[in-house]
């Protein structure tokens, strides 16, 4: 196993105990849109935290014309989990396609920008996980305002080491 796809397996478990967490939260909650937070709810969080990987490594990394999520769709955790078993899917096509090249420079146009961006593939690995988790401490902090005590969800050492 690679490095980089041992790296993505931590990700994978602590993303699964989020979705755990989330799993005991009341739907109602996880679809709450919090004023404090750009009107943004859990789920939606975990829309964005899916699209950056579609928009990131689909699209602009591998060319790809899949269609990107829509936070605003009426998504369960259950659907989120369906979906980020296809975010797997994309980010290990994406270490198979880039292994041995992470230097390599990708160029493609950006929303916000005039003209392309030039990144290389690591790069574009290392910000979309950065970017889950920088979401995910958002989602947990959500959940704290919404009165629930959030389970430990950061990287914790696999039992074996």
């Amino acid at each position: 196993m690679t490095v980089l796809k041992e790296q993505y397996e931590w990700i994978r478990q602590t993303r699964e105990a989020l979705f755990a967490y989330c799993e005991r939260i009341n739907h109602e909650d996880y679809i709450r849109e919090l004023e404090n937070f750009g009107g943004w709810s859990m789920r939606k969080l975990h829309a964005h935290v899916v699209a950056c990987y579609q928009v990131w490594l689909g699209h602009f990394a591998m060319k790809s014309a899949m269609t990107i999520v829509n936070p605003d769709s009426d998504w369960t955790v259950q659907d989120m989990r369906q979906l980020f078993t296809e975010v797997d899917d994309l980010v290990f096509s994406f270490i198979n396609t880039f292994k041995g090249k992470w230097d390599q420079e990708l160029s493609g146009p950006v929303p916000w920008k005039e003209g392309e961006e030039a990144l290389t593939a690591l790069w574009l690995y290392t910000h979309t996980l950065t970017h889950e988790f920088h979401h995910k401490g958002q989602l947990v902090s959500i959940s704290r305002q919404l009165g629930y005590i959030p389970e430990d969800t950061d990287l914790i050492a696999p039992s074996h080491i």
